[in-house]
C-alpha cells in the first residue's frame, strides 16, 4: 500500500488517491444511494436511507486505505469528521494514521492530488 493516502469525502462518495512518488491510484467508493421516497429523519451519520447504510459506506471507505501509513482526510462537509468518529470507534488501528482533516470543496483530481502532496510534503518535514 501506499505511504501516503488522501480520502477527499462527502455523503455521496469517496475519492481515495494513493500517492506515491511516481504514481497515483484512484478508486471511489460510493455511499448506498438514497430513496427520495421514504422519509427518514437526518441523523448523525448523515442524510443516508438506514443508519446502517453509513456505517458500511465508512467501513468500505476504512478498507480502502488499509495499509496505509499517513492517511489526509478532506471533503466540503460534516461526512469527513463522522467517517473520522467512525474510525475513532470501529477501527482503532487506523485511527493513528489520520495526520490530518480539512475542509476542501469539490477540486478537480489534479488540484486534489496537488494540494495532498503539499500537504504531505510539508507533513514529511515536520516528522
Amino acid at each position: 500500500m501506499s505511504k501516503h493516502v488522501t480520502v477527499w469525502i462527502d455523503h455521496k462518495e469517496a475519492r481515495i488517491f494513493h500517492i506515491d512518488p511516481y504514481t497515483i491510484d484512484e478508486a471511489t467508493v460510493l455511499a448506498p444511494l438514497h430513496n427520495i421516497h421514504h422519509k427518514h429523519p437526518v441523523g448523525p451519520e448523515g442524510p443516508h436511507e438506514h443508519p446502517e447504510d453509513a456505517q458500511r459506506f465508512y467501513q468500505e471507505v476504512a478498507r480502502a486505505v488499509d495499509g496505509s501509513e499517513e492517511v489526509l482526510v478532506v471533503g466540503p462537509s460534516s461526512a469527513k469528521h463522522e467517517w473520522v468518529e467512525y474510525v475513532h470507534k470501529h477501527d482503532r488501528a487506523l485511527e493513528p494514521k489520520i495526520v490530518g482533516v480539512e475542509t476542501v470543496d469539490h477540486p478537480t483530481d489534479r488540484q486534489l492530488v496537488a494540494y495532498a502532496k503539499k500537504y504531505f510534503v510539508k507533513s514529511d518535514r515536520m516528522a
